[in-house]
């Protein structure tokens, strides 16, 4: 029989589809393992600064670089899935992230795990955009298709919930390196459901790699200079932040230049997109805020942070598919809007909690309510964003957008980890959620403020010298 016969073609074509709810386990496994890593670690920060003899700064540096890895590497990996194959390289991502991660708990220093925190971004940012090109693949109809995408995402909301209760089981059990010795048998699973090839095809598309670069360096510097002034280290700070600034414009002019750019032109002008890009990483913001922050100011055993988390924790798994209803009946503006109000109050009420001391009920209100601002908010970004793009541009708004809310994380981080500093000498330990208090009320006037300029602008009279046909129509 010829090797492209129907029977051949059809043949592979069954092997492809054939049972591919199993497959999608394991892609989910391996998102789960990457989001896992995140939560689960903020728990374990009081155990690696014992161990490791580093302060809150240095263990800081362990999101700080992980977050920047994975900000700088995302839209690149998706181009390199494109480009080699998504399969090969969600493969090499998740065999990667397995493997960085055992070496993450072997690490004898600070340093050797600050090394190692950064290779692991980088896998991380591999497996994001092959999943779901995998997906796409596993599923070639749009109903089935998106019902796995649904399925995919909501195992954001399951990592978010389990990460702090199980990292605060196992560093009870041992230390903190068993929160990355429990990716090593996660990657193995991931890889044995996925097993077979799931075929995608290639297209080939430019690798720009010079603009990323340079993301990286933009970051790295400018989370020094924040670090190097929180220690009011003022000569090196300004000297960081200079050279941040100058290597982001400069990044900028190659990205404008560049065959393959993180930001494609298309976008570059859209204002709403990139609104939503600066909520994406409010939001992040935030979040990394409350997650670092709270196991390092409460004072706490790992499994009490834990349990701490809960309320803000368990409402990130569970109520974005009210939000879903939401964008549905009202649109995506308002559950964006309604997260903006949810979350300043929220951080408010727990930088009331840190500071009066032990208040569970005010700082339980506080979580629940920055559940709710994670929740509304996140969700309807992405839908946002493409309906102000167009789906055209649906594969690079994702990308930027969850490059730009890894951006948000990677500040939170640094400005966080100076802000607990500060508190361990004896300084408010609130400093941390009114930074991230005012940033997400900056959002909300972002959100709300273009609707109350069209409104007023709809509410003022026209004049008389412009009632004629053609100023009318300019008018509509």
């Amino acid at each position: 029989m010829s090797a492209t016969s129907p029977a051949d073609a059809q043949r592979n074509r069954t092997r492809q589809h054939h049972r591919p709810a199993t497959r999608l386990v394991g892609i989910s496994l391996a998102y789960f393992m990457v989001l896992l890593d995140t939560t689960v670690l903020a728990v374990a920060e009081p155990s690696i600064m014992t161990s490791l003899h580093t302060g809150v700064v240095g263990v800081g540096w362990t999101t700080t670089v992980y977050t920047m890895a994975l900000a700088a590497a995302l839209v690149f990996a998706g181009s390199l899935a494109d480009r080699l194959g998504a399969y090969r390289v969600f493969l090499a991502g998740v065999t990667g992230f397995g493997a960085a991660s055992l070496a993450c708990a072997f690490a004898p220093t600070i340093a050797l795990l600050l090394v190692f925190r950064a290779v692991l971004g980088l896998f991380a940012a591999a497996i994001i955009p092959s999943s779901l090109a995998l997906i796409a693949g596993l599923y070639p109809e749009p109903g089935s298709r998106g019902r796995a995408i649904s399925a995919w995402a909501a195992i954001s909301g399951v990592a978010m919930a389990a990460g702090p209760v199980l990292g605060g089981w196992l560093i009870a059990v041992d230390d903190w390196r068993a929160v990355f010795v429990i990716n090593v048998p996660i990657a193995l699973v991931a890889l044995l459901l996925c097993r077979t090839p799931i075929a995608i095809a290639r297209r080939a598309r430019t690798l720009s790699w010079l603009p990323h670069l340079g993301l990286a360096a933009t970051l790295a510097i400018a989370t020094l200079a924040v670090t190097q002034a929180g220690q009011q280290r003022w000569v090196p700070a300004v000297l960081c932040g200079l050279a941040a600034f100058g290597l982001g414009y400069g990044t900028t002019l190659i990205d404008r230049a560049s065959p393959a750019p993180i930001v494609p032109a298309e976008l570059r002008r859209n204002g709403a997109v990139w609104r939503a890009f600066g909520w994406g990483a409010a939001v992040n913001y935030a979040l990394t805020t409350v997650i670092f922050s709270i196991p390092l100011v409460l004072h706490t055993t790992a499994a009490g942070a834990g349990a701490s988390l809960l309320p803000m924790t368990l409402l990130v798994a569970l109520n974005p598919l009210i939000t879903g209803r939401l964008v549905g009946a009202y649109g995506p503006l308002r559950p964006i809007r309604m997260g903006f109000v949810a979350f300043p109050i929220g951080l408010a009420l727990i930088a009331v909690a840190t500071t009066t001391g032990d208040q569970p009920f005010v700082l339980g209100l506080g979580l629940l309510l920055c559940g709710f601002g994670v929740s509304w908010t996140l969700p309807a970004l992405v839908g946002f964003a493409v309906n102000q793009a167009g789906t055209a541009a649906a594969g690079s708004v994702g990308g930027i957008l969850n490059a730009t809310r890894q951006v948000g994380a990677t500040i939170a981080a640094a400005v966080s980890s100076v802000t607990v500093t500060h508190h361990d000498a004896g300084d408010s330990g609130a400093v941390p959620f009114l930074i991230a208090a005012i940033v997400c009320a900056l959002g909300l006037i972002t959100a709300v403020v273009p609707r109350l300029s069209r409104a007023n602008r709809m509410s003022i009279p026209a004049s008389p010298v412009r009632r004629t046909g053609k100023s009318e129509r300019g008018a509509r």
